[in-house]
């Protein structure tokens, strides 16, 4: 044991403590203070500076696993920088807080991947470059210790990643340019492309502003291996000029959108598990391209893919397919980024429409959320029944002070639509959340037949519909039949509504919304979307106003749908009783919003496949091959387990039991997606079968695919419009020239009769 040089502030000794531990150096008093050597009886051994028995300052850890630390060290707890060289050879050098890696850091793992850039509680958060050992590289956004978020990914190979990623894997808007000079814009899916995109051949022209990030390019993040603060000060200085310089820029083409709760993640931090190359992003060689010397033959390709599976490619030509104008061409990219919505942002046409929606709905609310929920009566229905509010932007000593523009508030009916969403277990606090948070709504690129806008919550859980005057007062005088109605029903496939309100600006302009539930908030991709009346009359669609977010109509389907036979009865029994329901109300015009989410087709004649990607460039992994026909209980059905399914939004309601199970509820298995419950209308399985060919809305070859297994999501909507003395006149001057049961405007009666029976074709018996 060594001895110091004795002093009445600070001696220098050694003393076995009580519990068996060792300490040797500096004391101030009875405490540990200065510069000392500490032993724990398990062997771990701290050399370094100590503040009144505190470790703090630098220091030196060795555990006697062989891991070791060398860097500051604050209140006991490793804070601040420092080297961490664990026991498996990984080596961490970067920022640290209370023992977990924090902030600006590089990290070397076992099997010699690397990641430099931002931490969280241990984890890769922020922005950030993963290395791994075959030379692959991502740079982007992490979350959580996943890729997450905008990022790029870049292959030994040359081809190149540039999307949003959701736990692992591409999830959304992106483009991929490959080694050959060829390149796919596109919309990937947990990994997998899905819907839409366009493919260009080398030498075709791209949209101008398609080039990847500079941090996948020639400017790598430079190394932060060797020791000191300054090459991690340094590191990080040159990520937040990547982060400036490149991801803000690109902010400008890359819209806000929603990403879904993903899977389970394929990176892992500890595991160092690699990020797996699915058959998207394989290379195109020289030799699976045309190569045609002239760019004017050089073709430009529509594509759809379901689920990974290419299903369907059209050429499309030079003049038609690329612009010549590069401005063309960035607004034509920007536009499929961005989709058919668009977050309202300050400047926006409708942006002080949004802060008074948010600030009416909120403060209505939280004013009749403390009331005890009772049953509704009488007067709680009918215009009389309202909340009003005036919203000066200075305050008042009932609202608060506001950015937006003064406006009268009314809130129709608060009791009612309280009661509704209690009864579609909306709890009070996450529909604020959901409509008035921070988060800014989104807006429909075009608006409604009526003249209606759209907008949608960020989380999309519901849709806010501005109204004219004559279907405000519809909904309020048909709402107490409604309410009636949806309390007997658990399964109704009416729209749900969730609340009413109008705003009165300066100058005495009305706004008026209604707040509904969005039927295709799902974690799966909505691949087709139908407008179905049961009418002829004008219910196609142009073929060139086609793309992917349109809605069809009646004459665009040209499939049937075969659901197990307890689950079409119960299907059809609700079906009545709503459209007896709208026949008392005497509503026409209503429609079924049918949305359709295709799994891989399971019959694929693959006869000329081969050939097929030697023309067009197609790599024989991008087309799956299917052998036999499964029959449509391929899906995979449980029991239902209350709280592992995905959530969904506002779902009410039982499932009939399955044909083939005795399940009171059941849920639907989709591997690598999730767990959905079932229920009519709602995470539906079905087979979908080709009946006629649809020269409008051709999803494939014919020759190639003839059925799906699809997910349904269906229910009624537009719901306020009465059968008038207009629409009486329009129904006598339109039979004058077409078949009077062909068009749309006709009697309650007829008009409900007719629905049915075209949704019984739509949805047929099995023998």
């Amino acid at each position: 044991m060594a001895t110091g040089e004795t002093s009445t502030e600070n001696i220098q000794r050694g003393n076995t403590l009580p519990n068996g531990d060792i300490y040797v150096g500096n004391f101030a008093g009875l405490v540990p203070h200065g510069f000392g050597k500490y032993m724990w009886t398990d062997g771990t051994l701290y050399y370094g500076e100590w503040d009144t028995s505190k470790m703090t300052g630098r220091g030196v850890i060795q555990w006697p696993s062989g891991a070791s630390y060398d860097g500051d060290v604050c209140g006991g707890f490793i804070d601040g920088t420092g080297t961490f060289k664990g026991v498996d050879g990984s080596l961490y050098k970067g920022s640290w807080m209370i023992n977990k890696k924090h902030g600006m850091g590089t990290m070397v793992y076992a099997n010699s991947d690397t990641y430099e850039g931002f931490w969280n509680e241990g984890l890769p958060e922020g922005f950030g470059k993963y290395t791994w050992a075959n030379g692959n590289t991502y740079i982007g956004s992490w979350k959580s210790g996943k890729m997450n978020g905008r990022g790029a990914m870049k292959w030994t190979n040359g081809d190149t990643l540039d999307c949003n990623w959701l736990n692992g894997l591409a999830h959304g808007k992106g483009f991929c340019k490959y080694a050959s000079g060829a390149c796919y814009v596109g919309t990937w899916d947990r990994g997998l492309k899905d819907g839409h995109g366009m493919f260009y051949q080398p030498g075709s022209k791209m949209p101008c502003n398609l080039e990847v990030s500079e941090c996948v390019t020639d400017h790598d993040v430079s190394s932060a291996s060797s020791s000191g603060n300054e090459n991690v000060n340094s590191g990080l200085l040159f990520l937040l000029q990547k982060l400036c310089n490149t991801w803000r820029i690109r902010s400008l083409f890359h819209r806000p959108r929603r990403i879904s709760n993903g899977t389970a993640p394929v990176f892992d931090d500890n595991s160092g598990n690699h990020l797996s190359e699915d058959s998207s992003t394989e290379p195109l060689t020289t030799g699976e391209c045309l190569q045609d010397s002239g760019v004017d033959k050089v073709l430009v390709y529509e594509r759809e893919y379901v689920q990974g599976v290419l299903i369907s490619e059209k050429p499309k030509g030079h003049d038609s397919g690329m612009p010549d104008s590069g401005k063309t061409q960035e607004h034509a990219w920007q536009k499929q980024a961005g989709g058919p919505m668009e977050t309202i942002y300050k400047g926006h046409r409708s942006y002080y429409l949004m802060l008074n929606l948010q600030l009416g709905i909120r403060y209505t609310v939280g004013k009749i959320t403390p009331v005890p929920l009772r049953e509704v009566r009488s007067n709680d229905f009918g215009p009389r029944a309202r909340i009003r509010m005036y919203f000066p932007c200075e305050g008042s000593q009932y609202t608060p002070p506001h950015c937006s523009v003064n406006f009268f508030w009314k809130d129709y009916c608060p009791m009612v639509f309280r009661n509704l969403r209690e009864m579609f277990h909306i709890d009070a606090a996450d529909y604020m959340m959901s409509i008035c948070g921070d988060d800014s709504l989104k807006e429909l690129s075009s608006p409604g037949k009526s003249g209606s806008i759209f907008y949608l919550s960020q989380d999309e859980r519901f849709v806010i519909k501005t109204l004219r005057k004559t279907e405000l007062k519809i909904l309020l005088k048909m709402l107490p039949k409604y309410y009636n109605h949806v309390r007997a029903y658990d399964n109704t496939l009416i729209t749900k509504f969730f609340g009413v309100h109008r705003i009165t600006l300066k100058g005495g302009r009305k706004v008026r919304f209604v707040v509904m539930g969005n039927m295709f908030c799902t974690e799966l991709r909505i691949h087709r979307k139908y407008d179905l009346k049961g009418s002829t009359q004008g219910r196609s669609t142009k073929k060139q106003n086609i793309n992917e977010n349109t809605t069809l109509k009646d004459l665009d389907l040209s499939y049937v749908f075969h659901v197990d036979k307890p689950w079409r009865d119960a299907l059809f029994r609700q079906i009545s009783l709503d459209c007896m329901f709208l026949e008392s109300q005497s509503i026409i015009d209503y429609s079924m919003l049918l949305g359709i989410h295709f799994r891989a087709p399971y019959h694929l004649k693959t006869s000329s496949s081969h050939q097929n990607s030697l023309e067009t460039g197609i790599s024989d992994t991008d087309v799956l091959h299917y052998g036999e026909k499964s029959s449509w209980k391929g899906f995979l059905l449980v029991a239902h387990e209350p709280g592992t399914t995905v959530g969904g939004s506002h779902i009410r309601g039982s499932m009939v039991r399955a044909s083939e199970a005795g399940y009171e509820e059941v849920d639907l298995v989709l591997p690598g997606t999730g767990r959905f419950r079932v229920q009519l209308g709602v995470n539906m399985p079905a087979r979908a079968l080709k009946v006629r060919e649809d020269m409008n809305t051709e999803l494939e070859n014919p020759d190639n695919i003839e059925e799906y297994d699809v997910v349904l999501y269906l229910g009624i909507i537009d719901i306020l419009q009465e059968y008038n003395v207009s629409k009486r006149v329009e129904h006598a001057v339109k039979s004058l020239k077409f078949d009077p049961l062909s068009i749309s405007a006709v009697d309650p009666s007829s008009y409900s009769k007719r629905f049915v029976n075209f949704l019984e074709s739509v949805f047929p018996e099995q023998d």
